[in-house]
């Protein structure tokens, strides 16, 4: 693929974002496009994001699960922009409108303190470059038809969309076993997925781990100040316009959110 292609890829997805409506897979008309090209096609649909005013707030790690990445033929998870105008906090109004067919995620956020970078890194190295790890519900959604290749998974942000954040920050000082962090997503008061934090690669770090190495590929790192969602623990959950969820993480908090 050519620059100009992937220019006109990354146009058609904010163009299908804009109007709430999917575009037909751009591997169907540009039947090369690998996974380089889809990071490309990501990196000018960012710039556009940036042209327009908004400013990137850290990455989403997307593809942790095993299934996931048995069915799209991938065996390490990829990653995903995340933009300060779709973060959100507790008791947020959400409006769906700014959504085409949005889901939602259990997942913990990192809030990275200093820069880090490069590949081979442990869950030692991350947690020693985090400030705190956060509760955190990812909003997905998607601006192409299914299947997705994993080409087109990519050059769409990997499904990101936004996140809300909450609950009680945990320190990276080893008194909260990270592995094990459980959590429920109530619809409208009614539980709907629950998981535990082991599994996203066995540690929620690892996810950070991985997107270090994707990142090394592209010369790129971490920055302080970032915030990483790290793969969810639990199947999406559809979302209806008027429906309040609530996150619980136990002793980690709750924070509930609407969507309008």
């Amino acid at each position: 693929m050519s620059g100009e292609d992937h220019e006109s890829v990354a146009r058609a997805l904010e163009e299908a974002r804009q109007q709430r409506g999917p575009i037909p897979l751009p591997s169907d008309r540009y039947t090369e496009m690998g996974i380089a090209d889809a990071y490309r096609v990501q990196a000018h649909w960012l710039a556009l994001q940036e042209k327009a005013g908004a400013k990137r707030a850290g990455y989403k790690v997307g593809l942790t699960s095993r299934a996931m990445q048995v069915a799209l033929k991938v065996d390490e998870p990829q990653y995903g922009h995340l933009l300060d105008r779709h973060i959100y906090g507790d008791n947020a109004r959400i409006m769906l409108d700014a959504f085409f067919t949005p889901r939602l995620e259990v997942e913990l956020a990192f809030l990275m303190r200093r820069p880090i970078a490069g590949f081979g890194h442990s869950i030692d190295d991350v947690l020693a470059a985090t400030e705190f790890i956060q509760p955190a519900i990812e909003i997905v959604d998607y601006r192409t038809v299914s299947p997705r290749p994993i080409a087109d998974m990519i050059a769409d942000n990997v499904a990101g969309a936004g996140a809300s954040l909450g609950g009680r920050k945990i320190r990276p000082d080893g008194q909260v076993d990270l592995g094990w962090i459980g959590a429920t997503l109530a619809r409208n008061g009614v539980i709907e997925e629950s998981g535990v934090s082991a599994a996203v690669l066995g540690h929620p770090a690892l996810g950070v781990v991985a997107l270090l190495d994707r990142l090394a590929e592209h010369k790129g790192g971490l920055e302080e100040g970032d915030i990483v969602l790290a793969g969810s623990f639990t199947r999406q959950v559809d979302i209806a316009r008027g429906d309040e969820f609530e996150a619980d993480y136990g002793p980690h908090g709750a924070f509930a959110f609407r969507f309008l």
